[in-house]
């Protein structure tokens, strides 16, 4: 593991993989909504990119990075 993933792991405690690779799609969902920061959408952004690529996957980062910019604002 690089230490960016070991970073984001212990700043949010859950990696990317393990955000995003469960079978179940609910806690696929869970993973996303309790991302709560730009570094660590970005993570799983670049994650899924790089491995599966999916498109409804992709959808809901993109959906969740809108709620954050929106909370922050």
């Amino acid at each position: 593991m690089s230490n960016s993933s070991e970073q984001l792991t212990v700043s949010s405690g859950l990696s990317p993989e393990q955000r995003l690779e469960p079978a179940n799609t609910q806690l696929i969902n869970a993973g996303i909504v309790t991302i709560n920061d730009m570094e660590t959408l970005r993570a799983c952004v670049a994650y899924e990119n790089a491995h599966q690529q999916r498109v409804q996957i992709l959808r809901r980062l993109e959906h969740r990075a809108s709620d954050i910019r929106s909370q922050e604002d």
